[in-house]
């Protein structure tokens, strides 16, 4: 009975850190917000009329076509009109085309695209309209055809940096092989640019094999001096955290070279020299059978919370205390790192530090749940329109199934770049009771949302928001992506958590152990 106590207020008190920290799993990652739609004082129509003369003196002229737009504003019905007839009245100029196609590109609104193919049918060379094509493509869903018009734009202006960047990471997702070619032939050809840096940032981020990660680091380093290129001060913190897992020797060596730039993160690098020394400490230790002690350096470490390593120091943490004798702690400590951020290693260590416990797998799985149950909140239900079938869907239309919601709209970046890791583990799950719906928060881009859905052939629901619901837990601020798992009760049960290239297993997890579980 003492036993079953100890238990009930160590589990305890991990469900109070984990209520405190919100079941968050983050990742280095931007959100997007929706265009902003700010207020400025109305020009005065004498000076609408100069801007206007300044334009039909020289059609060609983009400076003044900006001028004139932003003094007007873009969502002025009368502009449209005005550059109909402009269209008419300079048949030769495809910059009149251009300037409110872009004028709509930015403003991330579906009626770019007819005025930016008028413009490259004018002109075939015409690189920034190609370019624009294919921003505005990514938001029709047609990545195929994107790509192709940023080839066109490559290949009309092949000294462009940024579109020779931009190409490369079109394969990121779908040759690899090209795409690492490509990054190289960036940094090759275009040196002593940020581009350059960040074509290798990528490339060593994205590279699952940990030796070629170092040689793309090593390069970066190299041609692309970190106390020069910000893509690579950048860098070297992620090639830290690699180092410090697998050779903390190497690892003080570059966090003492970083620290000597004297940059902006200079009391970073300090506390990553300090780290470093630390782990050094730690492997002696661990090595000399002095496993206590090497606990004690542990906790020392100061790990960002958004670091690559810190899975890797809580697993050998837990390492250090069972080799000292104390499974129970070991056992506690992954009991709540698993709970909020699920993976295969912790999964078969957290089992491991069960049975020598005399935990057996339901054990263990109840006690994750408890933690996770305590600290879930009750989803609210909402109606919101469908866009691909006539009516509305509401949560509670999916009671008995677990539920993953992702607000997004079609001109957010950060949410197209994670929808193919999201398919990558949703579509393991087809058939199963398992629903994925993504909330549209740009009602403007409404337009892009059925297209997009068709060409981009993703699995999700997509809904239209509205304000007519009360989100409590389910608030995502006005921001996208951000995302959360409900459960077949409606609880909500993870939140903010966001998937890339290391850690589709995670969210594969959540999942799974969701669909396992009798709703209650």
């Amino acid at each position: 009975m003492k036993n079953n106590k100890r238990q009930f207020a160590i589990i305890s008190f991990f469900v109070l850190f984990l209520i405190a920290g919100n079941l968050k799993i983050q990742a280095q990652t931007a959100l997007a917000t929706p265009p902003e739609k700010k207020a400025a004082t109305p020009p005065t129509s004498d000076e609408i009329a100069k801007l206007r003369t300044a334009v039909e003196a020289n059609p060609n002229d983009l400076t003044a076509h900006e001028q004139y737009i932003k003094a007007v504003g873009i969502t002025d019905p009368e502009i449209e009109k005005q550059y109909e007839a402009w269209m008419k009245q300079f048949p030769q100029s495809a910059t009149v085309a251009y300037a409110i196609g872009h004028a709509y590109c930015n403003k991330e609104s579906p009626k770019a695209k007819p005025y930016l193919l008028k413009a490259v049918e004018m002109d075939p060379k015409f690189d920034k309209a190609y370019f624009d094509l294919w921003i505005d493509g990514e938001r029709w869903g047609d990545f195929s055809a994107s790509r192709a018009y940023l080839a066109k734009a490559k290949e009309a202006n092949s000294a462009s940096a940024d579109y020779a960047f931009y190409y490369a990471n079109t394969f990121s997702k779908t040759d690899f092989e090209k795409y690492k070619k490509a990054s190289l032939e960036v940094a090759a050809n275009f040196p002593n640019t940020e581009r350059g840096a960040q074509a290798l940032y990528w490339l060593a981020n994205r590279t699952d094999d940990s030796k070629e990660k170092i040689i793309f680091y090593e390069q970066q380093r190299k041609d692309f001096p970190p106390d020069k290129f910000s893509w690579t001060s950048s860098g070297m913190s992620e090639y830290f955290d690699l180092l410090l897992k697998t050779e903390p020797n190497k690892a003080l060596s570059l966090a003492q070279s970083m620290v000597e730039f004297k940059g902006r993160d200079v009391k970073t690098w300090e506390t990553n020299v300090s780290n470093a020394k630390n782990m050094i400490e730690v492997q002696t230790l661990l090595s000399s059978g002095k496993a206590s002690d090497a606990v004690v350096v542990l906790d020392k470490l100061i790990v960002p919370r958004y670091s690559s390593s810190k899975e890797d120091i809580a697993y050998l943490k837990a390492t250090a205390l069972d080799a000292a004798g104390n499974t129970a702690k070991a056992y506690e400590s992954l009991l709540v790192y698993f709970a909020k951020e699920p993976t295969a290693k912790m999964n078969e260590a957290l089992n491991s530090y069960g049975k020598k416990l005399g935990k057996d797998t339901k054990k263990v799985d109840e006690e994750v749940w408890y933690i996770r149950d305590t600290a879930s909140k009750k989803a609210p239900d909402f109606k919101l329109q469908r866009y691909l079938t006539e009516g509305f869907s509401s949560l509670s239309d999916f009671k008995g199934k677990v539920v993953m919601i992702t607000y997004w709209f079609p001109g957010c970046g950060p949410c197209r770049g994670e929808f193919p890791h999201f398919e990558n583990v949703v579509k393991k799950f087809k058939g199963k009771d398992f629903v994925y719906l993504g909330i549209n928060i740009v009602p403007e881009q409404d337009e892009y949302v059925v297209p997009f859905m068709k060409s981009s052939g993703y699995s999700f629901t997509p809904l239209k928001d509205n304000a007519d619901w009360e989100k409590g837990p389910l608030n995502n601020r006005n921001a996208a992506p951000v995302n959360f798992l409900i459960d077949k009760s409606g609880q909500i049960i993870f939140s903010n958590f966001r998937t890339n290239e290391q850690n589709e297993d995670a969210l594969e997890f959540m999942i799974n152990s969701m669909l396992r579980r009798k709703a209650i």
